[in-house]
Parts: C-alpha cells; structure tokens; sequence
C-alpha cells in the first residue's frame, strides 16, 4: 500500500470488519486486474545502492516523477514516499530498501496490464538514466548486504524494522532485500471468493516455482532458487504463510475478520503520526487497550483498513484477493504472472477444474511443499512426482481459462500469450534461478556483477 489510511469512520461491532470485507463483492463485468512490481534501485557505474536523499537519490527520482505525471506527492513528514495518481487508480510507493513499486491501476485485460508496465518503466528510465540509475528486475538482492542497504524514511518501515527481529529471523531481509511481482483479483461473493482464495492459497508454493528468480546473495549463490521463498518461511509466522482455515470448505469472511483480529497491530495512525501498537492484537484495540496511551483510542476503519494491509499471508483478502507468491523478475514475467492468475481464477471452467484438481490436498502436505520449493523449484516431489508435472497441468488450466474468456468477452484479445515465459520454465525444465545459476557458473566465471547489466529493464 502506498498510502496509510485515515478513515475515521468508528468501529461498534466485529461484524462490521465483516462487512467491511464482503463489501469487495462486484458482479463479474466490474472484474478487475491490479498488478503490482517492484525493482531494486541501483548505480549503474558500480551496482550500489541507491540512497533515499542526494542529487541523484530515491527522493529525487520521486520528484523527477511527480513533475512529469502531475501525480499527486505522498508524504512522510517532510520526505516524499511516494506518488499518487489523482483518480485514486494507481500508486507509486517505496518499500523498505529502496525498492521501487508500481501498484497498477485496477484494468481489463492482461494488455492493458502490458501496457501500462511499459509506459511506467519508460518514464522511469527517463528521469533515472541522467542520475546513472539503474532497476534491477530479480526477487532478490544479489550483491548488497543488509548494512549496505539504504533504509527508507518511512514510519511504518521504522516500526516494523525494530519490531521484526522479535517475532522471526528473516523478517528484515524480507523488507529490506526482496522483491516481488504481485496481481490483485476480485470475487463476485463470498462462495467465489471461498473458492478462489482456496485454490491461490494451494497453489502459490506452485507460483513461487515457476517465478523463483532468486539465487544470489552478497555476490554468491545462496543454495536457494527462491530465496525470497524462504526468507518468508520465518518472518513472522503469526501473520504470514498458508492459513489453514481457507482449506474448509465453508470458511468465509468473518473467519478472516476473526484471524485478523488476534494479529498483533503494527500502528495506529492518528494526526498524521504514527504510534506503535505491537504489544496489542487489534481485538484487544477494540477492547480498549490503548486508552490512556493515545488521545482518540477507539478504533476506526481506516484502523482496520491498515492493519489489513500488515497481515502477510500467501493469499491475502482485503476487498479483492492478493496474490504474494512471487518472485520479481523481467518484464515479461509483470504480464506473465496476472495472466498466470486470471486465467485459473476469472474463467468459471477454469477455476472448477483448479478447485477439482487441488480438492484433496490437505494443508499438511501444501505446507510441506512449501518448505522445500524455495530449494528445490519445480523438481521438488509431490504427490509422487516431480512438481514440474503439476505446473504443466496448471498453466494448461490458465490458458484454457484465459482463451474462453476472451471468447466470451469477443474482443478479440488473447492473453494467452503472456504465458510463454511460463512455457519456456516448463519447456527447459529449468527456472530463471536455474538460468541465472548456469551463467553464473558460465560465462559470467563465477561473477554475479553482470546481473545489473544484463537483467536490468
């Protein structure tokens, strides 16, 4: 989320978070695809990181940015975070090391989606290239340590930061040297969205396969072909991970209100302020817990609006789901990744023969193949075979899903196209971890320096 909400609407019930969550619900035709992508920022004279202030700095491509869309400043203080686009359709925000995210206004169609990437990384690249300013398009940090990663000046980041440490052991290379390319998809009901949120959550460790693009860190291979895959194995496994609740067959909106509830708050926002709130779950926040630490201690739903977004799982629901299973990657991948998505979950056959196909796995064992994806990839073993085979009967589903659909919009659009990175995964038998590994040991002779140039978009 690029902006903090401050909707003061009061809270007097849980049913109201409730409720809050199914107003997502949208007849089919008012379908949407909100895709979102971040990069990491770097010199490209030496591969270091961008720093937040300076001439050439996060801030001043910020305001490069600003001055050439008319989008409208985000403010921390006195320090730009981020931009907004003055429909309320788009966003541009900071993550915690710099990286830099585009949150995609909600569009049509994969094209669209397409488009809208391209015309974002051009303009980025205008203001950047004068300031010898690079974007790297990978899922993790390959050369920067955590000390020489810059830090941004964003309050949220400044909790989270000393607050991270204390409830796992990777949280900070998650925020700090990861990054991901992520879709937001809506649901017409509480059952569509029972179903979807099922089969995604099943299906993500799948999705962090095909996407891993994570092999290298501080200028060595990690062990890892996602290691942004397994720094989320331990980052705070209170509010992250799989949630065995949406594998019932009757889980709905106020099971995930009910969850959310007993998650520890990060903050509350109040006169443009943050006040760190960790040591309260948001059910104790409606009980009164904070009075006497804050003026207006009575919970509001712009409150609930922000805790929603601090809860990490693979799949998370606010008023549409999210999908957080990948790693970033190339340009393509943007596309290839919403249309992965769409195709599985915005086709009624398609997303039956995902449900029927996906039925009988139980948490336990998605738990499991979710440990070991992060190393293994799609040669990990499932079901008694290698997950490769899964993946093929997968993205078979999706094209099937994303061909009817854009043959009962008659439009004439095949997104089905957008899935060719996939193909190639699946036709090599080897991710774009495997693929950077090989150059690695290859041509780049044992180097992971060349990442920058050749990976950069």
């Amino acid at each position: 989320m690029a902006r903090d909400t401050t909707d003061q609407t009061p809270i007097s019930s849980v049913q109201e978070l409730t409720d809050y969550l199914a107003a997502g619900n949208k007849p089919k035709d008012r379908f949407r695809i909100g895709t979102e992508h971040e990069k990491f920022v770097f010199f490209r004279k030496d591969n270091s990181p961008v720093p937040y202030f300076g001439e050439a700095s996060i801030s001043a491509l910020l305001k490069g940015l600003q001055a050439k869309s008319g989008w409208e400043p985000i403010t921390d203080g006195d320090n730009i975070i981020g931009l907004g686009e003055q429909s309320g359709m788009g966003a541009i925000s900071i993550e915690p090391g710099g990286q830099f995210e585009l949150s995609g206004a909600p569009l049509e169609n994969i094209h669209q989606t397409c488009k809208e990437s391209n015309q974002h990384l051009a303009q980025v690249r205008e203001i950047a290239e004068p300031m010898g300013i690079g974007f790297l398009g990978i899922g993790g940090s390959p050369t920067w340590t955590y000390a020489e990663t810059p830090h941004m000046p964003k309050s949220r980041y400044e909790i989270m930061t000393s607050y991270m440490p204390d409830v796992g052991t990777r949280g900070l290379d998650m925020m700090y040297r990861t990054c991901t390319i992520q879709v937001n998809l809506d649901f017409s009901s509480e059952d569509d969205m029972r179903r979807k949120m099922r089969v995604s959550m099943k299906l993500q460790s799948l999705a962090t396969a095909l996407f891993a693009s994570s092999p290298f860190t501080e200028g060595k291979p990690n062990g890892a072909l996602s290691w942004r895959g397994d720094v989320w194995r331990d980052v705070d496994n209170q509010r992250s991970g799989l949630l065995d609740f949406t594998f019932r067959d009757d889980f709905g909106f106020k099971d995930y209100a009910e969850w959310a509830l007993d998650v520890p708050m990060y903050f509350v926002m109040r006169d443009g302020h943050y006040h760190r709130a960790t040591h309260v779950t948001f059910r104790q926040f409606m009980n009164g817990a904070l009075k006497g630490e804050i003026t207006a201690y009575e919970p509001t739903m712009g409150d609930w609006t922000n805790h929603l977004s601090t809860l990490f799982p693979d799949v998370r629901l606010k008023r549409f789901l999210e999908m957080r299973g990948a790693d970033g990657g190339p340009w393509r991948r943007i596309c290839a990744l919403p249309a992965f998505w769409v195709g599985l979950l915005y086709d009624d056959a398609a997303l039956q023969a995902a449900d029927e196909l996906t039925k009988d796995w139980g948490f336990a064992e998605v738990n499991a193949l979710r440990n070991v994806v992060p190393d293994e990839g799609l040669k990990a073993a499932f079901r008694g075979h290698a997950l490769i085979e899964t993946a093929r009967e997968v993205v078979n589903i999706s094209r099937a899903g994303l061909k009817a659909r854009n043959r009962l919009n008659g439009d004439g659009v095949d997104e089905s196209i957008f899935l060719a990175p996939l193909d190639e995964v699946l036709a090599k038998k080897a991710t774009l971890a495997e693929d950077l590994l090989a150059l690695y040991h290859g041509r780049w002779n044992g180097s992971v320096e060349p990442v920058f140039q050749e990976y950069q978009y």
